[in-house]
């Protein structure tokens, strides 16, 4: 998982039940957060920004991962669309050429 950057571009899983998304989400995180070997980065776009806030349960293991060392980003353009630069509570601000950059060097698996 270490080769990996995680693009994750909504605030659930799936295109199903809302509230099943987003708890189908927050079991990928918490496993992920489990094993030994962690991907390099976690990008986060699109709704996916408001996994890095307090409305989301998924906020709370980005936090422990950027703990644990993995690099947790958010769209800047995506954190400004929606206004939650102030509701972030895990990860910090970055911009699509870094992402591009991750993604020249890394393997990318998207969440959506």
């Amino acid at each position: 998982m270490n080769n990996k950057v995680i693009l994750v571009s909504s605030d659930q899983l799936g295109r199903g039940d809302k509230e099943l998304g987003e708890s189908v989400l927050e079991t990928f995180f918490t496993l992920l957060k489990q094993r030994e070997e962690l991907p390099a980065a976690i990008f986060c776009m699109n709704r996916g920004v408001f996994t890095l806030t307090e409305a989301s349960f998924v906020s709370v293991h980005l936090k422990e991962l950027e703990e644990k060392g993995v690099e947790v980003l958010a769209c800047k353009t995506c954190v400004d669309y929606y206004e939650v630069e102030e509701k972030l509570i895990a990860g910090k601000i970055s911009g699509m050429p870094y992402f591009l950059d991750l993604a020249s060097k890394y393997e990318v698996l998207t969440i959506s």
